[in-house]
């Protein structure tokens, strides 16, 4: 995976010492259902525990009565709704001190052998390291010894069978088969193979095949939601029973198969049965990381609506962790502060097995916790960079579920502290110099002459490299007024436009994918490239969306590495690229390229290619040897794919790495920050060029009006005839009136849009300030006349009614 998925997927700070930290989550779920009967019970047994060897001592952990307590009283409460008697059916079990030697007993709670569990193992490294560990480095047959599988027994039913009987007690009344069936197949983690394993007689040993009859656990949980209480509390009675099982060496691959199966269960998404959910995933989070291995490559095979299902149960289980609806349904947050990181990790499973898949399964954004924008953030983001790899959790060691929302707000507020923290030294220095204090000093002042937009600025931003981090305010000389933000945007909007024009040789236009790459022209100065990345790094900085066109693979080298080496002789913008790559620029090449694989003639005698490739500078053909010797590899049927991925290397990387270098550099000596470690490429891409998914709707109600009212039969016109163009249309409003089609990260209100109304004719045209994002529209008469009207200005707007 990239940097971005999270080394949570793979690695990440331990389960924080919550209460009973060390117990075994077995353990803890026996207390917190013994704990039913009476909390003064449990306090006796605290006392009882106590007193006891001292070579037990650091073994048995007492009790938590008010947490377990809680719990029950949270499964109390919510059987009101949904099971009925759910306590009575917890007592029957909680049977503490009567037959515990009776493991054979379905409803027997087993004390585990605390000697025989194992700490809780880390399953993300450090966010913060250059190299991300992928979930998909690890060998796909893993050489640690397998466990044998126990002998399983043997259940002949099957979807059929099942479906059968699910229908004759619908008509009939009576359910004692189908709930013989759940509390038999729910009771323990063997009974749950010898269900739902498509061959019991298999091992199922593999990352490739989980073995698990899909079909039929979809069709006995679709229909488990529909049967009568006792049956749905038979199987919480089983799952307890299961996850109350004692442990003795690792886990089977049965073992992993009934997790994966139990994850499953839509009885989770009910709030009173979270008590055992919270358990099931902290036995999840505290698995090897070979186990999870294993779970990993089985859930991407899980279908996409089940496996957005199972996401959006975890992301509902943490919000309502963090904001309950009713605070009295769960145990307090101090006495079970391990739910939150628990579920947090079993995402980080599920979103390391999504970014496997290509496509991926779901998109990134559907694992984004939108609870999470409402959370002190930088808290989060603070305890994240001082504790780093500790057991303190932060959900910072996990970006995919944080917001790109939520990360602008980090990035802001880092760049804000960084703003102050480099002004006020600024100013400290005045005044120990016993120099006078500018206001100026503390902005970064860019003073340029149009007619020498790109040399002045770039002469600007060399000089003032210390004060890049300072409030940008742009002067052109020879004009008065102040920058209240429009000159900082027209300075951007005119020096990309000047920049990426074709005449200027920096990057080139690809035409088929509207995009632009670096060109790989030779030149004695990058400098030029340098400061385009600082100015992508001073956009995203103060919040301007710039109207660039990069493929996702620049953004992606853009955070190869994402924080600056220390050693200056380490590449960097160097990242693994594909064909796949290739086609986001120049799919024609990329195109003739795929042809040149699924070939099944003599590639080496039709095509007569070598190890080569030829590129024109300024008229003149150079050649290029894509290995040592190049020129005399002949390119073969055997070797073809060396050649495709070099050919691809060289142009993306190779042939633009030092253009590219000087870009990275550029934008990191602005965006310099680790809170870059918790973007995905894509979200860079959002955060520099805004969103591309409009909501006009959304324009309508936050727009600002200044000479119409939003009542005005113009105005009116106007948004019926707005919301009724095509997207294309519309992309070409937004582009006409701010300078960019896209939309910025906090959504249309912060365009601040504003329709003037202009005093002009209704004979002209609309006119907009880019600047200022404003529209002027004169008073037209009717809609078809507005219609035509701003159809022609925004169709026409290169050069016309552009301001």
């Amino acid at each position: 995976m990239s940097l971005q998925s999270p080394p949570a997927a793979t690695a990440a700070a331990d389960l924080p010492p919550g209460p009973g930290a060390g117990l075994p989550p077995s353990a803890e779920l026996n207390q917190g259902s013994a704990a039913l009967s009476s909390a003064q019970e449990s306090g006796e047994d605290e006392e009882e525990e106590e007193e006891g060897e001292k070579e037990k001592e650091r073994e048995k952990l007492p009790p938590i009565p008010s947490a377990s307590s809680a719990a029950a009283e949270g499964l109390e409460r919510g059987a009101k709704n949904q099971f009925s008697t759910f306590s009575s059916f917890i007592t029957t079990i909680n049977q503490k001190k009567e037959g515990i030697g009776n493991r054979n007993s379905p409803t027997q709670l087993v004390i585990p052998n605390i000697k025989n569990v194992r700490d809780l193992p880390p399953i993300c490294l450090d966010v913060r390291q250059k190299q991300r560990i992928s979930i998909d480095t690890l060998p796909q047959e893993l050489k640690a010894p397998i466990p044998p599988e126990p002998s399983l027994p043997v259940r002949t039913k099957t979807v059929k069978d099942f479906e059968d009987d699910v229908e004759k007690a619908k008509s009939s009344g009576d359910w004692k088969a189908v709930h013989d069936f759940y509390s038999t197949t729910f009771d323990s983690f063997m009974e749950i193979n010898a269900a739902f394993k498509k061959d019991t007689s298999s091992p199922f040993n593999t990352t490739e095949d989980s073995g698990i009859n899909a079909k039929f656990v979809n069709v006995v949980y679709d229909a488990l939601l529909n049967t009568p209480q006792d049956v749905q509390k038979s199987v919480l009675k089983g799952i307890i029973n299961g996850l109350l099982q004692e442990w003795k060496g690792p886990r089977t691959k049965d073992d992993l198969r009934a997790y994966c199966i139990l994850l499953q269960n839509p009885q989770f998404s009910n709030t009173s049965t979270y008590v055992i959910y919270a358990h099931l995933l902290r036995q999840i989070a505290a698995l090897t990381e070979a186990d999870h291995h294993f779970l990993v490559h089985w859930s991407k095979k899980i279908s996409q609506k089940r496996f957005k299902q199972l996401v959006d149960r975890l992301l509902q289980f943490i919000s309502l962790r963090l904001f309950p609806a009713k605070p009295e349904e769960f145990p307090p947050m101090v006495k079970c502060t391990w739910w939150i990181p628990s579920a947090t990790k079993v995402l980080a499973l599920f979103n390391a097995a999504n970014s496997l898949i290509s496509p991926p399964i779901i998109s990134y954004t559907d694992f984004y916790n939108s609870t999470l924008d409402h959370i002190d953030l930088m808290e989060e983001y603070h305890n994240w960079q001082c504790y780093g790899n500790s057991h303190r959790f932060s959900f910072c060691q996990y970006p995919f579920i944080i917001s790109i929302a939520a990360k602008k707000v980090i990035i802001q507020r880092d760049s804000e502290q960084q703003m102050i923290s480099i002004a006020r030294q600024s100013l400290v220095d005045k005044v120990s110099r016993r120099q006078k204090p500018d206001m100026n000093m503390l902005f970064l002042n860019v003073k340029v002459r149009r007619t020498h937009l790109v040399s002045d600025s770039l002469d600007e931003l060399a000089r003032k490299r210390a004060d890049l981090k300072k409030k940008l305010k742009v002067t052109f000389v020879g004009e008065a007024g102040l920058d209240m933000g429009g000159l900082t945007k027209e300075w951007f909007l005119l020096l990309i436009r000047q920049i990426f024009h074709p005449d200027y040789g920096m990057f080139t236009y690809h035409k088929d994918s509207h995009c632009h790459w670096f060109s790989s022209f030779k030149c004695d100065n990058y400098s030029e490239f340098r400061l385009v990345g600082a100015l992508m790094g001073l956009a995203v900085y103060n919040s301007i969306t710039l109207d660039i066109r990069f493929p996702p693979c620049c953004y992606k080298k853009l955070l190869s590495p994402p924080i600056v080496p220390c050693d200056h002789n380490t590449l960097v913008g160097i990242c693994d690229v594909t064909l796949d790559d290739l086609f986001q620029i120049m799919p024609e090449l990329a195109h003739g390229l795929s042809e040149l694989l699924s070939y099944e003639g003599n590639v080496e005698e039709d095509f007569y290619s070598t190890f080569q490739v030829f590129q024109e500078e300024f008229g003149v053909i150079k050649s290029y040897n894509l290995k040592p010797n190049g020129d005399k590899i002949p390119v073969t049927n055997q070797n073809r794919k060396e050649y495709v991925q070099l050919y691809v290397d060289f142009l993306l990387n190779k042939s633009i790495y030092k253009q590219f270098a000087a870009f990275y550099y550029g934008f990191h000596s602005v965006c310099a920050s680790y809170a870059l470690l918790l973007l995905r490429p894509e979200e860079v891409e959002i955060l520099v060029c805004g969103s591309p998914e409009l909501d006009m709707s959304a324009l309508q109600r936050s727009t600002q009006y200044e000479g119409y009212q939003k009542t005005d039969l113009t105005i009116r016109y106007f948004w019926d005839v707005v919301l009724g163009f095509s997207l294309d249309l519309q992309k070409k409003l937004l582009h006409f009136a701010t300078g960019s089609d896209r939309v910025p990260v906090g959504g249309m209100a912060d365009l601040n849009f504003k329709i003037s109304k202009s005093e002009t004719s209704t004979n002209w045209l609309p006119v907009a300030h880019t600047c200022f994002n404003q529209l002027c529209l004169p008073p037209y008469k009717n809609k078809k006349e507005l219609k035509q009207k701003l159809i022609i200005g925004i169709s026409n707007a290169e050069g016309f009614g552009l301001e």
